[in-house]
């Protein structure tokens, strides 16, 4: 583990530990670059793996119903909460 000293946007790492309920500054720097890994990964994956259709078909629940779960979620509130703009 390394100590360091670091010029981060404030607001911008305000914004990412609200949107992820993390706690502390550390903890948003370290899920930063897990994800930004992560992310990598799956480009490198997805540029140098070919996936035959078949696979395709068995990495997805054959019961899965798109429009049944759509149905079943709670629409969405559009309205201000008091106090907000």
């Amino acid at each position: 583990m390394t100590k360091m000293t670091m010029f981060i946007d404030e607001k911008l790492l305000a914004r990412v530990m609200k949107i992820t309920g993390i706690k502390t500054k550390t903890e948003a720097v370290e899920f930063a670059l897990r994800e930004t890994e992560r992310k990598a990964k799956i480009a490198r994956f997805v540029a140098t793996e070919t996936i035959a259709a078949d696979e395709w078909r068995g990495a997805f629940d054959p019961a899965h119903d798109l429009a049944a779960l759509r149905a079943a979620e709670k629409p969405a509130s559009y309205r201000n909460k008091r106090g907000s703009r």
